[in-house]
């Protein structure tokens, strides 16, 4: 009987470890999907993100960054889009990201952007206009 009850405590200990939830901060750092790489950093109390790299980020020669041109504002048109912040305000609550907002530079719209930390080195984010059923979701693996 003692073993059983010991046996029972100690499942219930490691069920509980494993259920931990991971740092909001644990966000914070690079993560490449198949066609992006960025780097999530921290923004006051809330999270953004810089483009670091786009399959389609270049020009022909393959070195030169492609400009914002789609870009609604046509003052900022002239911009690199590499290095650019295009992930903003994205709010940790209730173990997900959410409330955020992500600028395409492949369509110059913002759309709203949630995600969830699957683990310390996985990351799902969700991009949507509206209803989040219609969104894109994008699996991110730690790069650094």
């Amino acid at each position: 009987m003692k073993k059983s009850i010991l046996a029972v405590i100690i499942l219930l200990l490691s069920i509980s470890s494993f259920a931990q939830k991971l740092s909001p901060d644990q966000i914070i750092g690079v993560w490449q999907c198949e066609d992006y790489k960025i780097e999530v950093f921290k923004a006051g109390n809330t999270y953004a993100a810089k483009l670091l790299w786009a399959k389609d980020m270049f020009e022909a020669d393959g070195k030169t960054p492609k400009k914002d041109v789609k870009n609604p504002n046509a003052k900022l048109r002239s911009r690199s889009v590499q290095g650019l912040t295009h992930i903003t305000e994205l709010v940790y609550t209730d173990g997900e990201y959410r409330d955020g907002k992500l600028y395409s530079v492949q369509d110059g719209n913002t759309y709203s952007l949630k995600g969830q930390l699957k683990n310390a080195n996985s990351l799902e984010t969700r991009g949507y206009k509206g209803v989040p059923m219609l969104g894109k979701t994008y699996k991110w693996k730690r790069v650094e």
